[in-house]
């Protein structure tokens, strides 16, 4: 089963941008389809293989902040080809 999923890595402090850099950089090592944009990173692929690397990741982003926010919405379906018909 191919899942789309859309993160948002909110650390709540001031110096914020290393865990978001560092967490985006992960997930594009990973292998697995990452696209990015300002509010959000989506990542695409098998059910299994996605959550096996986001269960270290976003644990790994969130021992790096000293206070945080993930948000995360998943979908069932490979969204990543998805484009607008408007």
């Amino acid at each position: 089963m191919n899942i789309s999923v859309e993160l948002t890595l909110t650390p709540l402090q001031d110096d914020f941008e290393p865990a978001i850099i560092n967490f985006i950089k992960k997930l594009r090592d990973s292998g697995l389809t990452v696209l990015e944009n300002p509010l959000s990173t989506q990542v695409y692929g098998e059910y299994d293989a996605v959550m096996k690397v986001l269960q270290v990741e976003m644990k790994t982003a969130l021992e790096a902040v000293d206070n945080g926010l993930m948000y995360m919405k998943i979908v069932k379906t490979d969204r990543s080809e998805y484009e607008p018909h408007f």
